[in-house]
């Protein structure tokens, strides 16, 4: 598996990193979130535009897009329209959603932009083409906030983002029961040791699946994502706490091909 290189930092290699979203609704406030990033544990901003109160007027997205650019210096940011369907905040129109990601692909102030997968092949292959032509990283996703498929399936369907062109595969599903976390799970590591040409970005939601929102170096998640102020989705944990929790693991030898040491015995 090859890592993603975004200004200094390498997604897929070492400790999971950590992605934190600003989800103001009003241009104040999302500067405020953004300016507050400098002082956590962050590695990686996403910026959930479909929060925003100015999302369909693109001057007005441009203006926050550079303002960020500023503040964040040489942080990392992932763009993100989560659409109605897959859990956002609002819906949008096929072509109108192309072209805010195509556009803000080519502000030059974004680093990565997330493209839900399963929009059509045809739809998706050109919205990344178009954000790879702007020289920016695309993450594909789906976002399951019904279920967790089964295995085979989540595997399938990352394998399926890597076929399409994606530089990292993303899917979050939502767990009915403990051993829905283990399907996600087993599926994540599936694919990261069988079919992975890229990093692979995975979870389960809600408090239940908190336990995959920590583990991801243990079983091949590159990026995690972490609350600062306000969660964009059930079962973020903070992103201090996150940090910390990440570290243990780490210094535990969580790592691909390590193997946890048992306790001596007394």
């Amino acid at each position: 598996m090859k890592p993603v290189a975004v200004r200094n930092l390498k997604i897929g290699e070492g400790i999971p990193k950590i992605c934190v979203p600003i989800v103001g609704t009003a241009k104040e406030e999302i500067i405020e979130q953004a300016e507050a990033l400098g002082s956590t544990a962050a590695d990686l901003a996403e910026w959930r535009a479909d929060w925003f109160e100015g999302v369909f007027e693109q001057e007005q997205v441009e203006e926050v897009l550079h303002k960020l650019r500023v503040i964040l210096g040489e942080m990392p940011l992932l763009f993100t329209f989560r659409t109605a369907a897959e859990g956002g905040e609002r819906a949008i129109g096929a072509t109108d959603y192309a072209g805010l990601l195509a556009a803000a692909a080519q502000t030059g102030c974004v680093d990565l932009v997330d493209v839900e997968a399963f929009r059509g092949d045809a739809a998706v292959k050109k919205i990344l083409a178009a954000v790879h032509q702007a020289g920016v990283k695309a993450v594909a996703s789906n976002h399951d906030f019904q279920k967790t498929p089964e295995k085979d399936e989540i595997v399938r369907r990352l394998c399926r983002m890597q076929e399409l062109g994606a530089d990292i595969s993303k899917i979050a599903v939502m767990p009915q029961n403990k051993r829905d976390v283990l399907t996600l799970l087993a599926a994540t590591e599936e694919m990261c040791r069988e079919y992975a040409k890229g990093p692979v970005i995975t979870m389960a939601m809600g408090g239940m699946g908190m336990v995959s929102r920590l583990c991801g170096e243990v079983f091949g998640s590159a990026v995690t994502f972490g609350a600062a102020k306000r969660a964009s989705a059930p079962g973020q944990v903070d992103v201090q706490e996150l940090k910390h929790v990440l570290g243990v693991l780490h210094g535990a030898g969580g790592a691909f091909g390590k193997t946890l040491s048992p306790p001596h015995e007394k």
